[in-house]
């Protein structure tokens, strides 16, 4: 979506803008050096770790991890869309986005938005008002839901019928197009088009801002597929979205605990009895998306399994993926239900204070952490204990350094039965959670670690950009970040006002975008002019080995060889 506004209005944008008066309005910010600071709005804490550097329009907290700019603030804070947050950040400075580029997804999206939600007023009318209305009024009778909790949470129901949504809405073939993009839609192998949801309980899936994204749509009776999910479509991403995260942060002023658990009617059975905490995953694994907007909305969070096969690898599956979010100011916790129950059932038979209990006492991320590597070997062997090390190794890699993975690491060594010396000599440390000192030691190291240093520099002090020396050559080498360096080089060379904040838009939507923003608050203990020569050495190192390589190429090749332009390059070394 990035790529449909114009770079340079991005640059001027963000020259104009100060994020310390952006964040200031919504979370008061104090003064804290050269930085400011204030208490992250993105996690719960007491202790202030969310910084504000108006140097380099980035704000970072320390605690959760939360981190960009002054329009990815808006992105996260305010549950804007990019296109949003732009209009928003243009609006505040006087100026006008362009309207030859003026995000020409805004309008779709918007309309798709406004489509699911007048097509989910539709589902509820119909659960009101249709002939064939009881049969599913008594079905969530049956399910113990009040209308009070029906209406909460906007459950409908698609009548029985291929076209029932498409005849009240179709009335032309744009709208017939708005309602396969937002997934409303099948068609079969003769082309028919028909209604995808049709005689099932609707449940109109909303984003954290409220609006209507998709649905879930079950059936009444055993009947495959029971639940039928909307598809992937412009504004419904699974992997990104939580049912019941919306009414739950509605519902609690604060939260202070999350449960994840499987489906919509565990959600909704457990709002009914007044556990109004729980959200649930759209038929898919936790992922990191997921665990990053549930660790901003609250600091501890539980899953919620059946304890049978199945319950166990999921829950193995959810660890995995919350490795590199362990540590910091937050808790994950597991626990696992009996044979047979899940929480709409446990709920209903036992209340909400059981429920509660078992919450209460569920495991440690770390206890059902080794409980789970442990049931792979023979602990009381001390070639089972070895295996456990061998086992837990690649797993530690992804955990961030920090006090948590150092317990980590002494609770290994102490299962091991070893010391945690004899352990850290097994146990590689990832390179981009060693903190080095930024000097000219680091050349000696690899190939990897001079460009990187780069990098750091340049990202976090662009306007070094007018003293660099020559560069021309770098391009040629074939080193890991090499092209990163070079594309900033000379975006900085054709741009020497952007800063910090426009580098990193500008790599919004590339595979290294998460890399310069690490890179953006790795911390540099000198400031810019002892910081130059340091950067030049590398660059004229770089750019020597280049030309050595260039030249060693071209005299291997042969002067017989050689094209007239690559003679005349030859001649010119």
């Amino acid at each position: 979506m990035a790529g449909k506004i114009p770079p340079q209005f991005i640059d001027e944008l963000l020259t104009r803008v100060d994020i310390v008066d952006i964040i200031d309005a919504r979370v008061p910010l104090k003064k804290a050096g050269k930085n400011l600071h204030a208490c992250c709005p993105f996690h719960n804490e007491k202790t202030p770790s969310f910084t504000v550097s108006a140097d380099k329009q980035f704000y970072h907290c320390f605690g959760c991890g939360a981190h960009g700019t002054a329009i990815g603030f808006l992105m996260e804070y305010e549950q804007m869309s990019f296109p949003e947050s732009i209009h928003e950040l243009a609006e505040h400075v006087g100026m006008t986005v362009p309207v030859s580029q003026s995000l020409s997804a805004t309008p779709a999206s918007q309309n798709l938005y406004d489509l699911l939600d007048k097509v989910n007023q539709y589902y509820v009318h119909q659960l009101n008002n249709h002939p064939q209305r009881d049969q599913f009024t008594a079905y969530l009778q049956k399910r113990g839901l009040s209308r009070q909790t029906i209406e909460h949470f906007n459950i409908g129901m698609a009548p029985d019928g291929w076209d029932n949504v498409l005849r009240a809405f179709g009335s032309n073939d744009a709208i017939r197009k708005q309602l396969d993009e937002a997934g409303l839609l099948s068609s079969n192998d003769n082309g028919r088009t028909y209604d995808r949801f049709r005689n099932r309980i609707m449940f109109p899936i909303r984003d954290r801002r409220g609006r209507v994204i998709g649905f879930g749509g079950r059936v009444l009776d055993d009947s495959t597929p029971k639940y039928l999910n909307s598809p992937e479509t412009p504004v419904f991403h699974k992997g990104n979205e939580l049912y019941g995260l919306y009414q739950a942060r509605k519902a609690n002023r604060k939260l202070e605990r999350i449960v994840i658990v499987e489906g919509y009617m565990d959600v909704i059975a457990l709002a009914e009895k007044g556990v109004t905490n729980a959200v649930a995953t759209l038929g898919t694994a936790t992922t990191p998306d997921h665990l990053r907007q549930l660790l901003r909305s609250a600091p501890e969070i539980v899953f919620c399994f059946d304890g049978d096969r199945a319950g166990r690898e999921a829950a193995w599956r959810a660890a995995e993926n919350a490795l590199p979010l362990l540590g910091g100011n937050h808790q994950l916790k597991f626990m696992f239900l009996a044979d047979g129950e899940d929480p709409d059932s446990l709920v209903r038979a036992q209340g909400a204070e059981a429920f509660n209990q078992l919450v209460a006492g569920a495991k440690n991320y770390s206890d059902f952490f080794f409980e789970s590597l442990e049931k792979r070997v023979d602990i009381d062997s001390m070639d089972g204990r070895a295996r456990l090390v061998e086992i837990a190794k690649p797993y530690l890699r992804h955990v961030p350094a920090g006090i948590y993975r150092d317990m980590l690491e002494q609770r290994l060594a102490e299962k091991a039965q070893t010391s945690t010396t004899t352990l850290n000599r097994h146990l590689e440390k990832p390179a981009e959670q060693v903190t080095r000192k930024l000097n000219t030691s680091t050349k000696a190291n690899n190939n990897y670690s001079p460009i990187r240093t780069a990098i750091t520099i340049l990202l976090q002090h662009p306007e070094l950009i007018d003293e660099v020396c020559p560069f021309d050559k770098l391009a040629l080498l074939d080193l890991p970040g090499m092209n990163i360096l070079v594309k900033m080089l000379e975006t900085l060379t054709e741009h020497p006002h952007l800063k910090t904040a426009a580098l990193l838009e500008r790599a919004r939507d590339t595979e290294y975008a998460g890399h310069l923003q690490r890179l953006a608050v790795q911390a540099l203990t000198l400031n810019a002019e002892q910081l130059k020569p340091e950067l030049n050495g590398i660059l004229s190192q770089l750019q020597q080995q280049a030309i050595s390589e260039r030249y060693e190429y071209l005299e291997n090749k042969g002067l017989r060889n050689l094209t007239p332009a690559e003679l005349a390059e030859y001649k010119g070394f």
